[in-house]
């Protein structure tokens, strides 16, 4: 009984606080990337029609048009510089 005690408590964090700490600074490179990404000059072109198709179909009360090319135009032009730097670090 007292082995199984001592098993349990070794696989439980001592000190829960510094798990979260660890958490909440742990940063996905993927995000890190995709966010410099989106300051290029052609993923801000992309955005910006994006983000104009939006304001233009809002602004309807009743529209068949949505801006699904719009949106995949921005993330294609994203996610194409992010592979870039993506397998070039990899290398």
């Amino acid at each position: 009984m007292v082995f199984e005690e001592k098993m349990i408590m070794n696989g439980e964090p001592e000190d829960e606080e510094e798990e979260e700490e660890e958490e909440q600074d742990m940063v996905d490179p993927l995000e890190t990337m995709r966010q410099k990404c989106e300051e290029t000059e052609h993923c801000v072109h992309t955005r910006e029609r994006l983000e104009h198709c939006e304001t233009r179909v809002g602004s309807r009360s009743s529209t068949a048009e949505d801006c699904t090319e719009e949106l995949f135009d921005f993330l294609h032009a994203r996610d194409h510089c992010v592979s870039h730097k993506l397998f070039h670090s990899v290398k």
